[in-house]
């Protein structure tokens, strides 16, 4: 699984006019799926995301979670993130998992999540035309993989 996580003070996804998921203060999370990644991949990756120390504290250094500051997720599907790029100017996918395999992978992490912050996160809407509105804050951006953990 591949995330690239974005501190925000706001953001939002629409589809079709429609917004599926709103949040203030927390984390947009655009996360993508092979077809390696396992149930222990979703669970390293959820626990990495809700403990992860990207807000400011008191004394203004990242020591804080999303769950210490009271914020949310808002959890994005996102296959592009698997985009290769080596060969000639048309991205290919190959990588990215497919919606049969994808979809409940994409669902479990928002259960996951919704367990461990102890609240509901928000959704875009999988293999949705979605927009995403968001305020980046800081900003701060950082990209996850987790085939990292096994380096560690």
């Amino acid at each position: 699984m591949r995330a690239v996580v974005q501190r925000v003070s706001h953001a939002a996804c629409m589809v079709d006019d429609t917004c599926t998921g709103k949040i203030e203060q927390g984390l947009l999370v655009l996360l993508g799926v092979e077809e390696e990644d396992t149930t222990e991949d979703l669970e390293w990756l959820a626990q990495k995301l809700v403990n992860l120390r990207v807000f400011s504290d008191e004394a203004g250094l990242m020591n804080k979670s999303v769950q210490d500051v009271g914020g949310n997720i808002l959890l994005i599907s996102q296959f592009t993130l698997f985009a290769q790029t080596k060969k000639g100017n048309r991205p290919s996918f190959i990588r990215a998992a497919k919606p049969s395999y994808a979809e409940p992978m994409y669902i479990n992490m928002a259960t996951r999540l919704s367990d461990l912050l102890g609240t509901q996160i928000k959704l875009g809407v999988f293999g949705a035309d979605m927009k995403i509105d968001l305020r980046n804050d800081g900003p701060v951006t950082i990209v996850m993989n987790t085939k990292d953990k096994e380096n560690h």
